[in-house]
């Protein structure tokens, strides 16, 4: 692996740095003390629902850790774990079902 030079290291973290503060307070700093619009408070109740799918959906279907082979035991507690999600609507009950049955699935096929 080719490594950089501590200076292009450094300007890089700094910039990325600045550029964060900058989203963040765009959207922040400058409302204020102002209340948020009705519609972007309600869009803002979806923001944690979808992360957790964000995070997950690519080490299932596309893991490095098998070099991109997709596991099928990995695959069948995604589902589990999103069905149940939907019919319960609980983010704990999600996560549970899900490592649940990948332990199950797992200690089974081996």
């Amino acid at each position: 692996m080719d490594s950089i030079d501590s200076v292009t290291f450094w300007v890089s973290i700094l910039g990325l740095g600045v550029a964060t503060f900058l989203i963040r307070f765009s959207f922040l700093g400058l409302i204020g003390e102002g209340a948020l619009p009705h519609y972007i408070v309600r869009l803002l109740r979806y923001v944690p629902v979808s992360v957790l799918p964000a995070l997950v959906a690519p080490l299932v279907v596309f893991p490095r850790s098998l070099g991109g082979e997709t596991n099928p035991v990995w695959v069948v507690s995604a589902i589990v774990a999103l069905a149940l999600g939907i019919l319960t609507r609980s983010l704990l009950v999600t996560i549970v079902s899900g490592m649940g049955m990948l332990w199950v699935l797992q200690t089974v096929v081996g």
